[in-house]
């Protein structure tokens, strides 16, 4: 296990009716914020209104910027960041899942930030300062409300890209699991994909005795593994969507990465068929998981096999290592197939001809990959595996 300092600011506020807080939560840090959200559902179902009131009470005064896509759009951030800089905001609130997760961050940083902030995401320069950021989370997913991360494409370049910075932690996040009963099937299972992803980027490390880590990667995998199908039968129990909703917090706020480094190339394959086809994130890795596997299991066949037989159900009695391992990774994809997910390229309308300049964009900044640094070429296999 490596050295590592673990902090975790966002206070979470979990539980049936929490939203009803928002008022008197953002007034502890601003009087004057920009909402920012994606889906016309929060007004069909009353939430925003509940949210505006809420904030009408604590005399807390609000912009509203509504219209981010999944794959959160470039254009719409800098948007975001001229209301800011004119009407003087204090705080972004984000209300959905991700995607308006993501784009309060950027236009959080954007806001202090003199450049132009794409920037930030292409690492031609580091800043660290940014406007408080607080969210209502309303899809199980990606779990950006306790994380540092916000991934953005640029909607001109077609280039989709990651900031990391503790200066985006949300202050605080509301999570009520009730709010996410009305997420559609298919919503759904791409968040329960991103969430088990989120834990096996990281599970897949060089750094040896990690085993408090793994343990509790491996017990949030089972956990989302057994809710997650649970949830689509029933969509509106709301244990189930509890413990989802808290898995997808787990996974992505850093606890599962302390003391051990993550790989995180199956992301950057996956964001590159998001970008350029405008594919659900958990269903670009559903397809690129077991492709990397597929890739870089003779790497280390013990740690497949741990994940094999811990996590996947593999059948050890009479098998090599070698065999356990691909059991697991095969286990894997029937899983994410039973969910209705696409396990392939083509399934999402990506064709041979589409990999080379995928294999280029994922590699703009150079190798991706610790567990196995991967260049152009490698990733050209990689995606071939997964046509």
């Amino acid at each position: 296990m490596i050295n590592f300092e673990y902090s975790q600011p966002t206070n979470i506020i979990f539980g049936k009716g929490t939203h009803k807080q928002i008022g008197m939560k953002v007034a502890e840090y601003a009087k004057n914020i920009l909402i920012v959200y994606g889906s016309e559902r929060i007004k069909k179902d009353g939430l925003l209104g509940e949210i505006e009131q809420s904030l009408k009470d604590a005399g807390v005064e609000y912009t509203l910027l509504g219209g981010v896509k999944p794959n959160p759009r470039l254009s719409l951030v800098y948007k975001g960041i001229d209301i800011c800089r004119e009407k003087n905001i204090e705080l972004v609130l984000a209300v959905g899942g991700g995607s308006p997760i993501d784009s309060a961050k950027a236009i959080a940083v954007g806001a202090k930030y003199s450049g132009d902030v794409w920037d930030l995401y292409l690492e031609k320069d580091s800043f660290e300062q940014a406007l408080p950021v607080a969210t209502i989370l309303t899809i199980a997913a990606a779990g950006s409300e306790a994380s540092t991360g916000s991934v953005i494409t640029n909607d001109e370049t077609g280039y989709k890209r990651a900031y990391n910075s503790e200066c985006v932690i949300p202050v605080f996040s509301i999570l009520n699991p009730e709010l996410t009963c009305s997420v559609p099937k298919y919503q759904t299972v791409c968040g329960a994909a991103d969430i088990m992803m989120h834990d096996i980027e990281r599970y897949f490390t060089n750094v040896q005795d990690v085993d408090i880590t793994d343990r509790l990667c491996e017990a949030v995998l089972l956990s989302v593994m057994e809710n997650a199908p649970k949830a689509i039968e029933a969509p509106g129990d709301y244990e189930l969507r509890a413990n989802i909703m808290w898995a997808g917090t787990i996974a992505h706020n850093n606890l599962l990465s302390t003391g051990r480094i993550g790989d995180w190339s199956s992301h950057g394959m996956g964001h590159e068929i998001g970008a350029m086809f405008d594919v659900a994130h958990g269903a670009t890795l559903s397809i690129m998981c077991p492709a990397w596997m597929k890739y870089v299991y003779k790497h280390d066949i013990a740690r497949f096999k741990k994940f094999a037989v811990r996590v996947m159900g593999a059948n050890e009695e009479g098998y090599t290592d070698e065999e356990i391992a691909l059991q697991g990774i095969e286990n894997l994809k029937k899983f994410f197939a039973s969910l209705g997910l696409p396990v392939s390229l083509g399934e999402v309308g990506v064709g041979a001809e589409s990999i080379e300049k995928m294999a280029e964009k994922c590699t703009l900044l150079g190798n991706i990959g610790n567990f196995v640094s991967l260049d152009k070429n490698d990733i050209e296999k990689i995606y071939n595996l997964a046509l």
